[in-house]
């Protein structure tokens, strides 16, 4: 328990060290409004790839319906924020946002979890744009296809960079306790971890639950911050986007998940100019990465605070054993 404080209160510093250089970079200039929106797309991606990593590479279930969540998020934090146009009011948002989707994630995660491959990405798919069909048949309360517009604009780079923090804590902190290693051995060897006493539905649709719940609070953030969304914003292709980012890092890697994130979001910003050229620039950039590195840009590979912290002690006691 004292170590994990420790190496949580280690990555707070980085954390801590990588917001004061993002502040630098604004306060000279060098940050303007068109890369402030990059950077907090970025931000936005990292949370919604973080959780579907969670799902995917680590519990090993094959989901397609981040964009159902992410939905979810978005339209409890728009309805609650024009209504209430505080901060009150968008964290409110937020909070029901969580609820939500969480329970959505425990009723439709319970039987479909069962499935496996294809059939689950099916399965989860149809709950995506089930999700998409029903706001846009509530009427006036999400406005149907139209979506909803004049959102007020509550978000800013630095909750952006808070909530980051925080969603990759918990998901970090999930996949090093003895629930996240349960869920991993799923991951290897499903019969295997059931014949050794571990409930398999109980561990696969809890990550099913968080990794909906982070993509709901990237949905609220999302929706504030470009004060307009539509539920085709929420679609099959929004769902691809998050994925790819995942296996363009590897799956199973948190620290590919960042990079992957950041390259993408660097990539589409310098594509901007491109027009219609930019998608297949992009495209073209993902094949021959996938070709190369078919593992993604890191594979499994982790940057782990623990081994720094192990090397470390392995060299002050080769010191006094000397």
């Amino acid at each position: 328990m004292k170590k994990n404080l420790k190496y949580n209160f280690v990555w707070l510093l980085i954390a801590a060290l990588a917001y004061a250089f993002i502040y630098v970079l604004y306060v000279t200039g060098v940050i303007t409004p068109f890369t402030e929106y990059t950077l907090i797309t970025i931000g936005i991606n990292i949370m919604l790839a973080l959780g579907l990593n969670l799902i995917i590479g680590f519990s090993g279930q094959f989901s397609l319906g981040h964009a159902g969540f992410m939905a979810i998020g978005a339209y409890s934090a728009a309805i609650m924020s024009v209504k209430y146009p505080t901060m009150g009011g968008f964290f409110s948002g937020i909070l029901l946002g969580i609820v939500l989707s969480g329970i959505v994630a425990l009723l439709v995660g319970i039987p479909t979890l069962r499935l496996k491959g294809d059939y689950l990405a099916i399965a989860t798919l149809g709950i995506s744009e089930i999700i998409r069909i029903i706001i846009i048949n509530m009427g006036d309360l999400t406005n149907g296809p139209a979506g909803i517009f004049g959102i007020p604009p509550m978000v800013n780079w630095s909750m952006v960079f808070g909530f980051v923090v925080i969603v990759t804590l918990i998901i970090v902190n999930f996949i090093h306790s003895g629930p996240g290693r349960a869920t991993m051995a799923i991951r290897e060897d499903e019969i295997a971890a059931e014949s050794m006493g571990v409930n398999t539905t109980k561990y696969k649709v809890a990550a099913f639950i968080i990794g909906a719940i982070t993509a709901s609070v990237a949905g609220a953030i999302y929706a504030s911050y470009v004060q307009t969304i539509a539920p085709k914003d929420f679609g099959f292709m929004k769902s691809i986007d998050i994925l790819i980012i995942v296996v363009f890092g590897g799956i199973g890697s948190v620290t590919g998940t960042f990079i992957s994130a950041i390259v993408l979001g660097i990539l589409n910003m310098f594509l901007q100019d491109a027009g219609a050229l930019r998608m297949i620039i992009y495209a073209l950039a993902l094949i021959i990465i996938m070709i190369f590195k078919p593992g993604g840009l890191l594979g499994t590979w982790e940057f782990s605070v623990k081994k720094l912290f192990k090397k470390k002690e392995d060299k002050s006691n080769a010191s006094i054993e000397r």
